[in-house]
């Protein structure tokens, strides 16, 4: 066994000072965070893991990435910025991919690996497989919000992972002892109900036979294991950094003479299972295969600038933006096919969507506050927990940075979740998940990792909810690349659009009106999809377009009617889908009526209308005969008081009114 660690040790070594000297040369254009120091951990712990195990990693990650087997020249190559990197070049130090080998990404951001890893092992506990997930993190991530909620939910669920702390003393060049009131990473273990272990993170073999341990506890379903190995780097937190500011040369002198490497050949010379010859001709032999990996990750060729954009979305098309690429079972219906067609609730209406596709795709499950036996705050998951079970209708603590996150990895590793946030403004706190995290996985893999994952909720004033239940936050969300945002407008779209989101291996930000979510009307009882990108006439009309937004599509319809008995014929465009967003039908609209209000309930500050106004006014210019005007709620949080909320917010009035001005000019 010790022999066997020995290579792969000293692989990870020699390749990251051979990274150092890339990067005293200048040849590595960005940070550079080597592992010199901790190669035991990883080896210790990579060395019970099978090729369909799975490891999620931090910016330190070097050595967890060829521990699980990463070529070094594809990690060369990679830092190197050239096309055969294992990032295809768009990941540099911190950002390295191979799916292929279970590496499924390492991060800049501390701790969103602990809440994938989850994820991963929520994943492998429904479709019954054998398969462990591991987080490698720094002590810095045990003070993060990640480390609790990650935990926390393992424990809970009993998840088939293994959570790794290396603890090399310092957080950048934050003390741990200074950032921590507990100094104990194993110890927090208790609190979650897992099994923790501190090890000395320098002696390989002692990590070895606690991540064996671990690992086979977690194969065969006793769920959860924390491990703290202590360790240290010796190099700096990042090549051409300062390192004596916080730490002295002596205690970097000190635990270089605690070298693992050194420690680990001592034992096998000690117990004779290896002469000191046979090791440094292993040592002459890895050294030979650096410098080869090294000449050939220089001569790679640089990333073509054509592909610069490639694999933000799972399918890309010419023209203005992606679309989602699969019609699946029942194309879109006309409206008018539906204008015969029992009538639902939009709420229903979604419901019935995803009822029929969780009976078809065991893949997918719901995590929410409440969605299990009580059936969502709002009735979105009713009845589906008494016929899938508590494994697809998984009720989750209250930690929306938490459950997104594992929903992340559970994408990543082969299911399909679906996030019931209940309120977007929820969703808010696990903001650095979606934006940093989900809409950047398929992009950063080159394409090579999907984001199946749909995230649902309210949006919308009404209902005294006062600011922190009333939010919308599409325009926001639709300045994301990596995500599609759809607001649907009534109930036949809703069925359709949630079908296809179901069904899309993009990330879809599902935003519902809540003053919409008990709205009937005609939905087919057959599956349909209606494409991502697809705007609705929602009424045609000659003399003045109106672009509406959400529940805004329901009040313009409103004041197009009241209008109308006046003479002023207003066509009203519903774009469906805001990411993308279909400017095509909307040029089309302007063309022939010559005037364009924007309608949307949100902030008008860099809002949605400005992005639509901007690409009228530079596609459609010369088809204007009035000035754009947007319509907008205040600009101000929302209020609890009606006559307060009513005063922040668009009515049907307010719309008649700006047509009527419009008209005037």
């Amino acid at each position: 066994m010790p022999l066997s660690l020995y290579r792969p040790m000293q692989l990870i070594r020699q390749t990251e000072e051979q990274l150092a000297r890339l990067h005293q040369r200048g040849l590595i254009h960005g940070a550079c965070h080597t592992y010199v120091g901790q190669e035991a951990i990883a080896v210790g712990v990579c060395s019970h893991l099978r090729r369909e195990d799975v490891v999620f990693s931090t910016h330190r990650g070097h050595g967890h990435a060829l521990a699980k087997g990463l070529p070094p020249v594809e990690l060369i190559a990679e830092l190197l910025g050239r096309e055969t990197g294992c990032s295809r070049g768009r990941g540099g130090s911190m950002h390295l991919f191979a799916p292929e080998i279970g590496l499924m990404g390492t991060s800049g951001i501390v701790g969103p690996c602990i809440l994938q890893a989850a994820g991963a092992g929520y994943g492998f506990k429904l479709l019954k497989t054998d398969q462990v997930a591991v987080a490698f993190f720094g002590d810095g991530a045990v003070n993060n919000g990640a480390f609790h909620e990650g935990l926390n939910m393992a424990g809970i669920w009993g998840l088939p992972v293994l959570f790794v702390c290396e603890n090399n003393q310092f957080a950048t060049e934050i003390p741990f002892s200074y950032a921590s009131a507990n100094p104990s990473v194993a110890g927090r273990a208790a609190a979650y109900g897992i099994p923790g272990v501190e090890i000395d993170g320098n002696d390989v073999t002692a990590v070895a036979r606690a991540a064996g341990e671990a690992v086979e506890r977690a194969r065969s379903g006793g769920g959860p294991t924390l491990l703290e190995c202590k360790t240290y780097r010796t190099r700096p937190h990042s090549e051409g950094m300062g390192d004596y500011s916080y730490r002295t040369r002596e205690d970097v002198a000190a635990w270089r003479e605690r070298c693992p490497i050194k420690r680990l050949r001592a034992s096998i010379l000690d117990a004779n299972h290896a002469t000191p010859s046979e090791l440094d001709g292993l040592d002459a032999e890895i050294l030979a295969e650096i410098a080869i990996a090294t000449q050939s990750a220089e001569q790679a060729p640089w990333p073509d600038p054509a592909v610069a954009t490639a694999h933000v979305y799972s399918v890309e098309t010419a023209g203005s933006g992606p679309v989602s690429e699969v019609r699946g079972q029942g194309s879109e219906i006309k409206g008018e096919e539906a204008s015969g067609s029992r009538e639902i609730s939009f709420v229903a209406a979604t419901l019935e969507a995803l009822d029929h596709e969780m009976a078809r795709n065991p893949g997918i499950f719901v995590l929410g506050e409440g969605i299990g036996v009580r059936g969502g705050n709002f009735g979105t998951t009713a009845g589906l927990f008494a016929r899938y079970g508590a494994g697809r209708l998984c009720d989750t603590p209250i930690c929306e940075r938490g459950f997104v996150g594992l929903g992340c990895g559970a994408a990543m590793t082969g299911t399909r979740p679906v996030i019931d946030f209940m309120f977007v403004d929820f969703l808010n706190d696990a903001f650095g998940e979606l934006i940093n995290q989900i809409a950047k996985m398929q992009y950063m893999s080159s394409g090579r990792l999907r984001m199946p994952i749909l995230l649902r909720g309210c949006i919308g004033i009404g209902h005294s909810a006062a600011t922190h239940h009333s939010g919308s936050y599409h325009s926001i969300y639709s300045h994301i690349p990596g995500l599609r945002v759809v607001v649907p407008s009534n109930p036949y779209d809703a069925k359709g659009l949630f079908t296809r989101a179901l069904r899309c291996d993009d990330p879809v930000l599902f935003l519902e009106p809540r003053e919409l979510m008990s709205m009937k009307g005609p939905v087919p009882t057959e599956t349909y999809e209606i494409e991502f990108g697809k705007a609705r006439i929602a009424r045609e009309g000659r003399d003045l377009t109106v672009v509406a937004i959400a529940l805004m599509v329901q009040h313009s319809l409103g004041a197009a009617g009241i209008l109308a008995n006046e003479g002023i014929s207003v066509e009203v465009i519903d774009p469906r889908t805001v990411s993308p967003l279909d400017t095509d039908t909307i040029l089309a609209s302007v063309k022939k009526t010559g005037r364009l209000l924007i309608v949307d309930e949100a902030f008008g500050p860099c809002g949605l209308g400005a992005e639509i106004a901007a690409r009228v006014a530079d596609a459609g210019f010369d088809d204007l005969d009035a000035p754009i005007r947007r319509l907008n709620g205040a600009f101000a949080p929302t209020p609890y008081s009606p006559r307060l909320e009513k005063a922040v917010t668009v009515q049907v009035e307010d719309i008649v009114t700006a047509i009527r001005d419009l008209m005037e000019e």
